[in-house]
């Protein structure tokens, strides 16, 4: 029974069986049953309104775990990873001062030493490629070395790598492993602080971040980085090793050059020769002696393909070249 009906039963209906009817009302017994049916009436709307209520709310505990909810609880939106060798660096070479050092440059005209690279770059892309030869292992991997300090291997390495740059259909990294005494720097024109080393010793540094990209379109360098008196012992690392391999392999149509130190001064030269396909020894013309060069390979046995390059030979009269004489040394 409902408070209403509660109500009028008790205003004008009976108290139960054989019950006597109630005494007459008074002038306000009107008036208080209005009252009293308002107030029911009333009372039963708040009530009402606050079962609705309660059923709308959900429990303690599940408000509660709404508020608390730590925020560590939401995953994070993955970033995409940027490419390896997205290179963060872009420098300009200075053309101009490789053009008085007598070097290769992209936009000068048809020269000798040109043609001499040329000539020198076709074999060793046909070993990389096995464009109609056997496919060398490796083979996109270039070292350019010398027995001794001074015989031009890194003014070699660099037109090298200048002159395959200019092929339709390959890209070249030039590597400064010449952590002793970095010249690839000075030769470009360029900055460089950190490197090679730099991206062996720290594992928070990635190769994108020491890369520079250059305006030669097709050619980027990798510098030698700071100075590091272990340097012979990072270059013989699994991190190098790793490096090698990622370098080589990430771009199908990629060649690598790296100047070398000397074999017959340093010890990182003999190590970094084990991670190459191909050789490149540059055997200054009437200066190094027949032993030295002999010693030299000595310590390159690891590579199958060493070919050698003589430098600053003497030129026929009338004739206008600086390199003479590029051959293979067989094993």
């Amino acid at each position: 029974m409902s408070i209403i009906e509660k109500a009028a039963k008790k205003l004008g209906g009976t108290t139960g069986q054989g019950a006597t009817p109630q005494p007459a009302r008074t002038e306000d017994a009107p008036r208080k049953e209005e009252s009293l049916i308002e107030a029911a009436l009333a009372r039963q709307k708040e009530l009402s309104r606050h079962q609705a209520q309660s059923a709308a709310m959900p429990d303690v505990g599940t408000m509660s775990e709404v508020r608390t909810a730590p925020e560590s609880r939401m995953e994070p939106v993955p970033q995409a990873e940027e490419p390896a060798e997205s290179t963060s660096q872009y420098q300009s070479i200075n053309l101009a001062r490789m053009h008085r050092m007598g070097m290769i440059t992209p936009d000068a005209e048809k020269s000798q030493i040109a043609e001499e690279f040329r000539i020198i770059k076709r074999p060793l892309i046909a070993n990389a490629f096995g464009q109609g030869a056997t496919r060398v292992k490796n083979g996109n991997r270039i070292m350019v070395t010398s027995s001794l300090p001074g015989e031009g291997k890194s003014f070699c390495a660099i037109n090298l790598a200048l002159s395959m740059a200019m092929e339709m259909d390959r890209t070249v990294l030039l590597v400064d492993a010449d952590v002793a005494r970095p010249r690839v720097p000075e030769y470009l024109g360029i900055h460089s602080d950190l490197g090679l080393l730099d991206v062996l010793r720290d594992k928070k540094l990635r190769l994108s971040d020491v890369m520079i990209r250059t305006d030669i379109a097709k050619l980027t360098i990798l510098p030698a980085g700071r100075t590091y008196k272990r340097a012979t012992e990072l270059l013989a690392s699994s991190a190098m090793t790793d490096l090698v391999e990622d370098i080589g392999s990430r771009y199908h149509d990629r060649i690598i050059i790296f100047d070398s130190p000397p074999l017959l001064a340093t010890s990182e030269s003999s190590v970094l020769a084990t991670h190459m396909g191909q050789i490149v020894m540059v055997v200054e013309a009437e200066k190094t002696s027949e032993e030295a060069v002999r010693e030299a390979l000595s310590h390159i046995q690891t590579c199958e393909v060493v070919s050698m390059l003589l430098n600053k030979a003497t030129p026929s009269p009338g004739a206008d070249y600086y390199y003479g004489y590029y051959g293979s040394y067989g094993k």
